[in-house]
């Protein structure tokens, strides 16, 4: 890896920054890369459109804004319709089916992966949501140590949340895993794996 461009995009309340922030402090602090993360909040405190970029590489970054990105990460429908073009040709695009629905060609990998539901069901507390998708998209994008994502994970959640959090952050790296089992091509969705309950991976 030279260089990875990500953009986080969903609502405000969703963490999409948050998981951006943690996952560029893993690479710099732990990883030993650099990394630049910007971010764009709408005009309402809770429920606007709220998009952060991240760039890490292996070189020093001169241009922090992304163009087009790497991956893609889209938490709402309104994300994707706005931003689902943008991808690269041969990029990944991550999505929960309980939030959106993909209509658009595009070129690129689409990891569609039941998040929220496996939170709900493992956890309870959709509040970890943002977590669960930041282990997805660590194991799938191998950009970053699930370790050293775990190091900045704890400097971020307060101690009486950490329990849970690492638990979803485990359960999003199981997801990629299951998805990248069933790897299919650069086009299309994996159909197996990427509907796997972790629990399944742990028997």
């Amino acid at each position: 890896m030279s260089r990875k461009s990500m953009v986080f995009a969903g609502s405000g309340g969703q963490g999409v920054i948050t998981a951006a922030i943690i996952l560029g402090e893993a690479a710099c602090i732990y990883d030993g890369l650099h990394a630049v993360q910007t971010q764009v909040y709408g005009p309402e405190a809770r429920g606007g459109s709220t998009r952060a970029d991240l760039v890490i590489s292996t070189e020093p970054i001169r241009f922090p804004k992304v163009i087009s990105p790497h991956v893609l990460i889209c938490l709402t429908q309104e994300a994707y319709n706005k931003f689902g073009a943008i991808i690269r040709p041969g990029g990944l695009l991550v999505v929960d089916p309980m939030f959106v629905t993909t209509s658009k060609n595009t070129d690129a990998r689409q990891a569609v992966l039941p998040m929220y539901e496996t939170i709900k069901r493992e956890i309870g507390k959709p509040v970890v949501f943002n977590i669960c998708m930041l282990g997805c998209v660590t194991a799938i994008t191998d950009t970053v140590h699930p370790e050293s994502v775990m190091k900045a994970l704890k400097n971020h959640i307060p101690a009486n949340y950490l329990d849970i959090n690492v638990k979803a952050f485990k359960l999003g790296l199981e997801l990629g895993v299951a998805w990248e089992r069933g790897q299919a091509g650069v086009l299309g969705t994996p159909e197996k794996e990427q509907l796997l309950n972790p629990s399944e991976l742990r028997s």
